[in-house]
């Protein structure tokens, strides 16, 4: 269906990322390298300037913001005065730009990656997740994950679900004590896996191709299809819950936000091509009311 949506916020180049946090809806807008939020009357400010273009936010028990900087591979802490720190480098872990990511109530910080060079035309290939720990230590806890993206954690804490946009599949891994992940295991299959490292075949040929995904309270993930123009609910095991056209233009991250989780936010623009949305600005975030409120992390 396409329903009646709310139009919040118009004007950006790429929106991503986006989390409800302290009565405020926060993104990332990639290519004009900044975190914003937004309020509940629609007025953005400005939260934080990144000089290599943020993706994924999430907070640190403390309240700290932290940014999965793309290019560089790093995850940035923003600190109470509002500087900018390096929280971890994931340099050596991560085989393409850094991607979503989400922190758990502990502050320990899952995150994606590409796993090759999606805009300099690289062949595709599989890519390491990464733990970041609240001191900043990294480790690899996953592995042979097809572009791992939206990522969530359940509302006890126990189990970590991440879509793989270039995989046809939604996977989930038990949390460990330690952080630590538990053997990979089929959350949600929507076709094969892909054979091609050709990047513009892969994508052609997935299903479903899910990229910023939120959980809500009946345990069914909310997921934004990156080639399709719609969000999906999708329940365990892959039944299709629900979907929402956005028509003409792609949809690439959504979360579920306002004050009781109701409101799906989604971030939309025409396509996903850097060189397409570098100097445009057409990227929007649109709302729409749904009846489950959103659950889990991100939150």
């Amino acid at each position: 269906m396409t329903p009646a949506f709310t139009e919040v916020l118009s004007g950006f180049s790429f929106l991503e990322g986006p989390r409800w946090h302290d009565g405020r809806l926060w993104l990332s807008d990639f290519y004009t390298h900044r975190v914003v939020s937004v309020d509940a009357q629609g007025q953005a400010k400005t939260e934080a300037e990144v000089p290599q273009q943020p993706s994924g936010l999430g907070w640190l028990p403390d309240g700290r913001l932290l940014i999965s900087s793309m290019r560089d591979r790093r995850v940035l802490r923003r600190e109470a005065d509002g500087t900018l720190a390096v929280h971890a480098d994931l340099s050596g872990i991560a085989g393409g730009h850094l991607n979503d990511m989400v922190v758990d109530g502990q502050g320990r910080a899952y995150v994606g990656n590409f796993g090759f060079d999606l805009m300099g035309g690289g062949a595709a290939s599989t890519a390491k997740l990464a733990c970041v720990a609240p001191d900043g230590s990294a480790r690899v806890v996953a592995e042979d994950l097809y572009f791992p993206n939206g990522a969530m954690i359940t509302p006890d804490g126990k189990t970590l679900i991440v879509v793989e946009t270039m995989g046809n599949r939604i996977s989930a891994f038990d949390i460990r004590a330690d952080g630590d992940l538990g053997p990979r295991r089929d959350w949600a299959v929507f076709g094969p896996l892909p054979t091609s490292t050709d990047v513009g075949e892969l994508i052609g040929s997935v299903a479903v191709a899910p990229d910023g995904a939120v959980l809500d309270a009946e345990g069914a993930v909310w997921l934004a299809d990156a080639t399709h123009n719609r969000a999906l609910r999708v329940a365990e095991g892959g039944r299709i819950l629900q979907e929402i056209s956005t028509g003409a233009l792609g949809t690439f991250a959504c979360t579920l936000g306002g004050p009781a989780r109701r409101t799906l936010y989604l971030c939309v623009a025409p396509d996903f091509l850097e060189h397409h949305r570098t100097a445009a600005r057409e990227a929007q975030l649109l709302a729409v009311p749904v009846a489950v409120p959103g659950a889990g992390w991100p939150c």
